[in-house]
């Protein structure tokens, strides 16, 4: 089993960190600069930006916000929102980013995978599932910040995607999104089942217990934590101890 990496997810819109619930409901948190520095000084492994409006307004990209960061956060650097193409994703990774985090660009052109995989190589390129429940275990891939239907069955874009070269794949349940009621477990378990890739669950975490189902039940490689980090719930530091007690492979930080 791989180390579990914890990780920031902060999703952007504007100059601003916000959160919400089911991707929607917007509340303005602060300064994402401030925040990200404050994570990584407490034992983040990673930090995932996401611009959760750009799909909508035709735009990327979250160039400056990440160029500020990488100035003085030195652990990888996840972006998505608004990722159209090579052009987009060269930008953000001359600007500090390590990965690339594409939804909607990718459903519409499945192909981009390839071309971001080949050029730039495929950890570099994460896939960005938002998925709805459809019914027992059907889930339905959404794009534009959980606003339009696809069509497309989860299991079966995640196979797709990852033949077509797919480094990691950012899951995120638009039904627990910002509920603190769990994460979905048996969509997640059904991810890993069906692919060989990395699988970071996103969405519903609101105790320490909803990470161990996910990681234990259902093969999470990393977490994606927002609500809990943001409200100072969890300290990354403690939550680390806790998971180490609980004989879970974690990275060890040392302050």
């Amino acid at each position: 089993m791989r180390n579990l990496r914890l990780i920031a997810r902060m999703d952007i819109k504007g100059p601003n960190l916000i959160k919400g619930i089911h991707l929607e409901g917007l509340r303005i948190i602060g300064d994402p600069q401030f925040y990200a520095k404050k994570y990584y000084e407490n034992g983040a492994d990673e930090i995932i930006y996401i611009d959760i409006v750009a799909s909508l307004y035709q735009r990327s990209k979250l160039t400056q916000i990440v160029k500020k960061t990488a100035s003085n956060v030195f652990v990888p650097i996840t972006v998505g929102g608004g990722i159209r193409s090579i052009e987009d994703v060269t930008d953000l990774l001359n600007s500090g980013a390590d990965k690339v985090a594409i939804n909607t660009a990718v459903v519409k052109n499945p192909d981009l995978i390839s071309d971001v995989a080949n050029k730039f190589g495929s950890q570099c390129m994460v896939l960005n599932i938002e998925a709805k429940k459809k019914s027992k275990d059907k889930w339905e891939v959404y794009t534009d910040c959980g606003r339009e239907k696809t069509g497309k069955d989860v299991i079966e874009w995640v196979k797709e995607a990852t033949s077509k070269g797919a480094g990691e794949i950012l899951l995120t349940s638009i039904d627990n999104e910002g509920t603190q009621k769990g994460f979905d477990t048996e969509l997640t378990k059904q991810v890993s089942k069906n692919t060989n890739i990395p699988v970071i669950a996103s969405g519903g975490m609101g105790t320490i217990d909803h990470l161990y189902e996910v990681v234990i039940n259902a093969d999470a490689d990393a977490v994606a934590i927002a609500h809990l980090l943001h409200y100072n719930k969890i300290n990354l530091i403690d939550l680390r101890k806790k998971i180490i007690d609980k004989k879970i492979k974690v990275r060890i930080f040392e302050q």
